[in-house]
């Protein structure tokens, strides 16, 4: 069965993901996964045993590289890039490494207004060249008939790795200095900001046609204290996303309460997780903006047809409103069936109107 809607012209990829930026009319609702380069490709596993995250990441040829699996593997309509929203803290002198259990690890957390003042405000040129190089390279290969997204870490997610220096549960350290040292949080959480400007800048410069903000700790904080401490910062980054040309997704986790602060800090697209009812959301926030969503990830490790069923309840409630972008909840599990999501991408195109041979 397919939904009933009215036959567009057949797009590329990119006009496909474009246009559902936009909430325009697409030939099919466009499909990507986050975390969708490495985990279950088993040529990605290969790669790992011999480099380390960051080795890729920081490696342009290995980046693009891996950005660009998915797009032979699933058939996705975007590749997003093998990069970790860590990269720019090293350029602002933080001494910083990924544990692949543990995730990011910072030597020497920021935790008074002195520390603050020693963080540099380096250019994404400066800091970060093969982000950009990579870009470029995944530009060039998919000729525009894939999108690109650029990804960048959200402002609240950044500081809390930055204070705790290790991730834990509630992050009750860098909360209790937000709401005890006002002056010393604004300060970071500035330079932070102007540090996200020129990386989100220059990764449309060179080629991303969107930019994914990942604020996914977001959800830890209630309405009142995201209005104050991180929602100007956020709005000043989408704005500078929206000058340089790019669209925008902003995306978080268990942030139900931030829904609506958060479409308005900004971004074309707003994605939910699963803990949300997607059309109801998308409802209540106003269908002046595109959403993404938000089949929850761990379906993908149930039978094939309970994850077919997920996926079509989801398009059944969409109903071919323009502005839907299908993803997962948040990213891919590693242990999840690659087989599965070449059939995810399948089913959602055919389902809401793409033909294929």
């Amino acid at each position: 069965m397919q939904l009933s809607f009215q036959s567009n012209p057949i797009q590329t990829g990119r006009e496909r993901f474009l246009a559902g930026c936009q909430r325009q009319a697409t030939d099919a609702t466009p499909v990507w996964f986050m975390r969708q380069a490495g985990h279950s490709l088993a040529a990605y596993r290969k790669l790992r045993e011999t480099h380390d995250i960051l080795t890729i990441a920081r490696t342009p040829e290995l980046c693009s590289q891996v950005s660009l699996l998915p797009i032979t593997e699933y058939g996705v309509d975007a590749a997003v890039m093998y990069t970790d929203i860590i990269l720019p803290f090293p350029g602002m002198g933080l001494h910083t490494e990924l544990d692949p259990v543990r995730g990011p690890i910072v030597h020497n957390p920021v935790r008074t207004l002195q520390d603050v003042e020693a963080l540099r405000c380096s250019t994404a040129e400066e800091a970060t060249p093969f982000v950009l190089e990579a870009i470029g390279m995944v530009r060039r290969e998919l000729a525009n008939q894939q999108a690109v997204i650029g990804i960048a870490g959200g402002p609240f997610t950044l500081a809390l790795y930055m204070i705790e220096g290790v991730p834990t549960r509630d992050y009750s350290t860098a909360r209790t200095l937000m709401h005890q040292e006002p002056a010393t949080w604004h300060a970071l959480l500035e330079k932070i900001t102007t540090v996200l400007i020129s990386y989100v800048q220059a990764e449309v410069k060179a080629g991303a046609d969107a930019i994914q903000i990942f604020d996914s700790n977001v959800g830890i904080l209630g309405p009142a204290a995201y209005q104050q401490f991180v929602k100007p910062y956020a709005q000043r980054i989408f704005t500078a996303i929206k000058q340089a040309g790019g669209q925008s997704i902003h995306f978080g986790t268990g942030h139900a309460s931030l829904l609506e602060d958060m479409a308005e800090a900004g971004g074309d697209v707003i994605g939910v997780d699963w803990r949300v009812d997607l059309a109801d959301t998308w409802q209540a926030l106003g269908f002046d903006r595109s959403i993404m969503g938000n089949l929850d990830p761990t379906l993908l490790l149930a039978p094939w047809e309970t994850v077919q069923q997920g996926a079509v309840d989801i398009l059944q409630r969409v109903q071919r409103r323009p502005g839907h972008i299908f993803n997962l909840g948040h990213a891919i599990h590693p242990g999840t069936n690659p087989d599965y999501l070449r059939r995810l991408v399948d089913t959602v195109h055919t389902y809401t109107g793409r033909q294929t041979d």
